[in-house]
């Protein structure tokens, strides 16, 4: 059998196609139009994930920052499991407050502790303007070091943060308490290195920083006291005041000098 061709369409039906057809192209375009808020949606979330994680890995770096050297962390990110080199030659400024323990018996805690920080952040800020490196504050002692990055004239830029450190202390003389501090400069060998997982830590071990450490504790109120071995690398820039030999425990018998200032250029 032979199916009879289809006669030509009523108004009517033709009426009822078109809004069928229309109605489908309606769901169509909303799903086109859903389907591009979906990948507007889509991407400003990701956009935004991605904003919020560079700003939590900034944060952490800066965070890093403040206990690692830069260098330290570009080679802990490069994969580095074990920091320790030996450095023959860098330079060692170490500070202490002077009559801490009196202090901080007539001080309230909120005090004592708000007057240390302003001392100390002073003394970031001086380690950041002449680029050294501090490596810690142990109560009220403050330790810097100068070369770990292989700066050739670390021994003169030790020296100009200690005379800055002296300069700060002495401004803020009137302020609060008496804050007093002694430094004590050696130049030499040291290891450097990071220990501990969690609460790790960038420190420098040798005979130098125990210099430094002795030379400090035999030095008076406000004043810098540098071996005679470095005092021999700064005296043509630096004023030296010589103090002779003084017994350093463990050291016996060494030279020193008082650093007083810079020469005139």
């Amino acid at each position: 059998m032979t199916s009879e061709p289809a006669g030509p369409r009523s108004a009517d039906e033709l009426e009822k196609e078109h809004r069928r057809l229309t109605r489908r192209l309606q769901r169509l375009d909303d799903n086109v139009r859903q389907l591009e808020q979906f990948q507007d949606s889509n991407s400003t979330l990701q956009s935004r994930l991605l904003t919020e994680l560079e700003e939590e890995r900034a944060k952490s770096q800066r965070l890093l920052r403040n206990v690692l050297p830069q260098r330290i962390i570009d080679r802990l990110a490069a994969g580095e499991t074990l920091i320790a080199d030996r450095h023959e030659a860098v330079s060692v400024l170490f500070g202490d407050v002077v009559g801490f323990t009196e202090i901080s018996a007539h001080l309230a805690p909120a005090v004592l502790i708000e007057e240390l920080n302003q001392l100390f952040s002073g003394f970031d800020v001086i380690c950041e303007r002449t680029g050294v490196e501090k490596i810690k504050t142990v109560g009220d002692a403050y330790l810097v070091i100068g070369g770990l990055g292989d700066e050739a004239d670390h021994a003169a830029t030790i020296a100009e943060t200690a005379l800055q450190m002296i300069e700060q202390v002495e401004a803020r003389a009137g302020l609060g308490a008496d804050w007093r501090i002694r430094i004590g400069l050696h130049s030499g060998p040291a290891i450097a290195g990071v220990i501990g997982t969690t609460k790790f830590a960038y420190d420098v071990w040798g005979d130098t920083v125990n210099v430094a450490a002795r030379l400090e504790a035999a030095s008076e109120p406000n004043r810098i006291q540098v071996s005679g071995t470095m005092a021999a690398q700064l005296e043509d820039r630096f004023r030296m005041e010589p103090r002779g030999a003084i017994d350093l425990k463990g050291k016996g018998l060494v030279e020193t000098c008082f650093l007083l200032g810079r020469r005139d250029p």
